[in-house]
């Protein structure tokens, strides 16, 4: 089938679903395949379950007028959302970063959702899959779309890009994530920067965090270039006014807000809700909405919460860890005021042949600092200092905390998402 002729059931039909169990009636189901599962499997089930058509790219004997056989079907759902987003003259803003792009999202979609209809990735649906998911689910009330672009191997985003063709750009940052993935961290530059590329060859904008550098050399040759950062040769400027619990920053310019009292627990969240700023500026969102949406957007997902419990004070930072997040969160909890401080990492993973070395610069770094415990849960920590509390599992890790009961303690939980951290708290 031609992906014109599918586009036609699509728009009769305009809601796509990957897994039969949350089908609705009416959904077009795509049959995707993985390591563990073939959702070829599954088109009785999803023809059962109310889905309207079902992409397939196997013969499985269902004999239906509703099985539509393509060569791929992942690469047919992605036609299918390169087609849809042909249909719109708006601004995509797509993002992508080692880290705080997840983050960065969730406070740009709170800005421009304040003042114009926005669309953008659910969660962290920043994938092959996700990408065009979420291209689909935009409708033609769309004013923008913030586009989520995650990646762990070369010549991924630049693969988005040809589908969900930004108009816009913003990479938060290049720091040492998915190394197995991409080798190298010059590697790592080069993959993110896919984004710019295609931005270069289509006369995009990008944002660009000034403060580093390399982003700067990286955007060079992007037609429409805007700044954000803490010096003064920006359009849009801020610094961490405090980070007693929450972050405050003080704008100083770009805007006539003079700060922003955010529920963000970290100073290194501080290029996150600038580059907010700097996008609610650039397309005209009036700036009491910029203030108000910020400070009123509460994170959730476990990503730099701050959690009051017991008297205690819990940063849970458990949806995702790499080398570069864990300094910058050790870093922003050794600052905090508090003389009771526990620390309870879990390991960092993708990270290749490096794994054992940045566990080991992990443990270094710790060592700097003065902790009331710390506690650390996987295999790649090796090397441990005799006072470090080593557990294999987050299970063993969660025992052990109930046993402590705790009071008027400071408690950092951070690990990458596999380890399921947030299970101390259980």
């Amino acid at each position: 089938m031609h992906i014109d002729e599918l586009y036609k059931l699509y728009l009769e039909n305009p809601s796509v679903e990957t897994d039969t169990r949350k089908i609705k009636k009416g959904d077009i189901f795509f049959a995707l395949k993985g390591p563990n599962f073939n959702g070829n499997h599954y088109a009785q089930t999803a023809i059962d379950a109310g889905a309207s058509y079902c992409i397939l790219d196997e013969e499985t004997g269902v004999k239906n007028s509703q099985v539509i056989i393509v060569k791929d079907s992942l690469q047919t759902l992605q036609q299918l959302a390169k087609k849809h987003r042909e249909q719109f003259d708006i601004p995509f803003i797509a993002i992508t970063g080692s880290n705080g792009k997840t983050t960065t999202k969730e406070l740009i979609h709170a800005v421009l959702s304040s003042t114009f209809k926005t669309y953008t990735t659910s969660g962290n649906l920043n994938n092959h899959i996700g990408v065009p998911l979420t291209i689909l689910k935009i409708k033609k009330d769309a004013a923008f779309a913030v586009i989520e672009m995650g990646a762990n191997h070369m010549k991924e985003i630049a693969g988005y890009c040809n589908y969900a063709m930004p108009t816009h750009g913003l990479i938060t940052n290049c720091g040492k994530a998915h190394l197995e993935g991409f080798g190298s961290e010059e590697n790592i530059k080069k993959g993110k920067g896919e984004l710019f590329d295609y931005l270069k060859e289509n006369n995009g904008a990008a944002f660009i965090f000034s403060d580093y550098g390399y982003l700067v050399d990286m955007s060079k040759g992007i037609q429409e270039i805007i700044t954000y950062g803490t010096g003064d040769d920006v359009q849009y400027s801020g610094h961490v006014k405090s980070q007693h619990d929450f972050l405050e920053v003080a704008l100083t310019k770009g805007v006539d807000i003079k700060e922003v009292n955010s529920k963000l627990v970290g100073g290194y969240n501080l290029p996150n809700v600038l580059a907010a700023v700097a996008i609610g500026k650039t397309f005209n969102v009036p700036e009491e909405n910029i203030k108000s949406s910020l400070e009123n957007y509460s994170p959730s997902n476990s990503r730099s919460q701050l959690i009051e419990k017991d008297s205690n004070k819990i940063i849970l930072d458990a949806y995702n860890a790499n080398p570069s997040s864990m300094k910058v969160a050790i870093e922003n909890f050794a600052m905090m005021q508090g003389d009771k401080k526990v620390l309870m990492l879990g390991g960092m993973m993708e990270m290749g042949k490096d794994s054992i070395a940045e566990h080991d610069n992990l443990v270094l770094q710790i060592s700097q600092h003065k902790w009331e415990q710390v506690v650390l849960v996987g295999n790649d920590f090796k090397n441990l200092p005799a006072s470090f509390i080593h557990f294999d599992n987050v299970s063993a890790a969660k025992d052990w905390y109930r046993k402590q009961a705790f009071k008027d303690t400071l408690v950092l939980i951070k690990g990458s998402r596999s380890m399921q951290m947030e299970k101390v708290l259980e």
